[in-house]
């Protein structure tokens, strides 16, 4: 191990969140230090949201080029191959991944590629491919997630995979179990479904997407029905059998399904193992998460942590934007981290995005919140594209019309979530988005007719009957 180096900021991980900071310090004159034990980029980049949204983007393709005869066009048979559709995944992230390389370097950052260990609060030990010894007058802790392995059935990565290990198939499964029904579950069930999988989700609560509410949940699962997808919901898997022809899964209480692979997708654990965390004299909640308050601060002056190791909103997008806070306030800043208009995406066909409260969340807090829904059935955009299925819904509060949060399902929803993202951010009303211009014919004017409808002025919908 060589002499110890000096940093203005060591920054521990380089996923979306440990980037981003160090990024940010180094625009600020600082050197910086960024560990990362793996891969540049994280979880997200390698085994997470590009490499499933490049998949997912395949399986789009292919499920329009099957509604092609619809608009007039004919294909004759289509075929697809799953080996170069891997093979276009892994030069996706490959590619990238060269290029955060050359932009966190462009930065004047210093890369160590190797394991972070506090030795003491300013001083980490970095060992692997890389031995040193470090000192930084301040830290900004970023270890991410992995995914959560299950003792009564553990991932073989063979016939049971978790979400990581299934990136790496070449050949589909005739049929695939996915246990775990939030958005990691259903996103990969969106995916292999379309690919002619036969698809069952397994369920330990009463629904999928349980988290995101009632709505959009049965919206969902009626989409998923409607391709042939079969959903198990409040039921547990006991253990899983391995057969001579595949795997045969056991429930609580009796019953059984087969299957040739199944998939484990019920959630993840946070990464501290191997920190010395205590040695740093840092904090845990009761969930194991470093314990952060709204400035990123950690109990240990100087050390921040970012990301989903603090169990706050587990998105990369989250992480970054909290990267940006960190950074700053580690160097004479005083920004808060908010969490009031954080979007959310479920990459699946229908795409799914929230942000804000839904009607649910709103009245539990007190507010006398309404909703105003328009369906893209009703949109003239969606007919002529042919992509009808979805809505738009906007929830404010009644009184002072401010809007509170918002879903929409449908084509682009992804993209579709930031104009509400924006407005909750600047606490617009709905005022606000009657008296903008949307353009003509788009599916963003599906805001503008909800927030109408909210308004109890709708343009293109019937109005309410009133009660005389």
């Amino acid at each position: 191990m060589t002499d110890i180096q000096r940093f203005d900021l060591a920054v521990i991980g380089a996923g979306p969140g440990g980037y981003v900071a160090a990024i940010k310090a180094a625009q600020m004159g600082k050197s910086v230090a960024l560990i990362e034990k793996e891969y540049l980029g994280g979880t997200c980049l390698n085994v997470g949201c590009i490499p499933t949204k490049t998949l997912l983007a395949g399986s789009q393709v292919l499920h329009t080029i099957k509604q092609a005869e619809k608009y007039g066009i004919e294909t004759g048979p289509v075929k697809f191959h799953y080996r170069k559709m891997k093979e276009r995944k892994d030069n996706v992230v490959s590619g990238i991944r060269k290029s955060l390389e050359g932009l966190i370097k462009s930065n004047g950052i210093t890369i160590f590629h190797g394991l972070a260990e506090f030795v003491t609060p300013q001083e980490i030990k970095i060992s692997g491919d890389t031995k040193q010894l470090i000192f930084a007058e301040k830290t900004i802790i970023a270890t991410g997630s992995d995914t959560l392995d299950i003792p009564a059935f553990p991932c073989d990565h063979k016939k049971i995979v978790n979400s990581s290990s299934i990136l790496e198939l070449e050949e589909l499964p005739k049929s695939l179990v996915i246990i775990g029904g939030g958005y990691i579950g259903c996103e990969f069930a969106s995916l292999f479904v379309e690919l002619g999988v036969k698809v069952t989700i397994v369920e330990a609560l009463p629904s999928i997407i349980a988290m995101q509410g009632k709505k959009l949940s049965d919206f969902l699962s009626r989409a998923f029905k409607k391709k042939g997808m079969e959903i198990l919901t409040e039921t547990m898997v006991e253990n899983i059998e391995q057969t001579g022809s595949g795997l045969k899964i056991h429930f609580k209480g009796g019953g059984s399904i087969e299957s040739e692979m199944a998939l484990v997708a019920i959630g993840r654990q946070l990464n501290t193992k191997g920190l010395a965390i205590e040695k740093a004299g840092l904090s845990l909640t009761d969930r194991g998460a470093i314990d952060v308050n709204e400035k990123m601060e950690t109990n240990v002056p100087g050390i921040y942590a970012i990301g989903d190791v603090t169990g706050k909103a587990m998105l990369a997008h989250v992480a970054s934007h909290q990267g940006l806070i960190a950074a700053a306030n580690a160097f004479g800043g005083s920004l808060k981290m908010h969490y009031n208009a954080v979007p959310a995406v479920i990459f699946t066909l229908p795409e799914i995005a929230m942000v804000g409260m839904n009607l649910e969340e709103a009245l539990k807090q007190g507010y006398e919140a309404i909703s105003g829904q328009f369906p893209f059935q009703a949109l003239g955009k969606s007919i002529a594209t042919m992509q009808t299925d979805g809505f738009a819904e906007i929830i404010c509060d009644k009184k002072t019309k401010q809007i509170l949060g918002a879903a929409v399902v449908g084509h682009d929803a992804a993209t579709l979530i930031a104009e509400i993202a924006l407005a909750i951010t600047n606490e617009l009303t709905l005022d606000s988005l009657t008296e903008t211009i949307h353009a003509h014919p788009t599916v963003a004017e599906g805001w503008l007719e909800a927030a109408l409808i909210a308004n109890e002025t709708p343009i293109h919908f019937p109005p309410k009957i009133r009660k005389s």
